[in-house]
C-alpha cells in the first residue's frame, strides 16, 4: 500500500469516527433521505446534519442528487456497511477478552 492509498483510507476511517455519521450511513441504507428527513430522525439542528454529510461526501460514502428544490442523499458505497459489521464483531471480541481477564 503506498501512501496516497493509507491517507484515502484513513480518510474514509475518519468520517467513520462520528456516531451520527454511522447513524446517518445506517438511515441511507434503508433509502434515501434529505436533510430533512435525516433531521426528523436525529436531535440536532440541520446545519450538523448538513456538516456532517458533508464529511461523508468528502470522504465518497454518500452521494447528492437534486429533485426539484430537494436535495436528496444516497449510500454511494454499500460495502462500507461491512466496516461497520467488523466492528461490532471487534467489539464483541474485545468484550470476551476483558470478561476472561477478569
Amino acid at each position: 500500500m503506498n501512501s496516497t492509498q493509507a491517507k484515502t483510507r484513513a480518510m474514509i476511517l475518519k468520517a467513520l469516527g462520528h456516531p451520527l455519521r454511522v447513524q446517518m450511513l445506517e438511515t441511507l441504507a434503508r433509502g434515501d433521505c434529505c436533510v430533512t428527513d435525516l433531521h426528523a430522525r436525529s436531535t440536532i439542528c440541520q446545519a450538523n446534519i448538513s456538516r456532517h454529510l458533508a464529511c461523508l461526501k468528502r470522504a465518497g460514502l454518500v452521494t447528492e442528487r437534486r429533485a426539484g428544490p430537494r436535495v436528496i442523499h444516497h449510500l454511494a458505497c454499500p460495502g462500507i456497511l461491512q466496516a461497520l459489521v467488523c466492528a461490532d464483531n471487534a467489539a464483541l471480541a474485545a468484550k470476551k477478552r476483558r470478561e476472561n481477564e477478569n
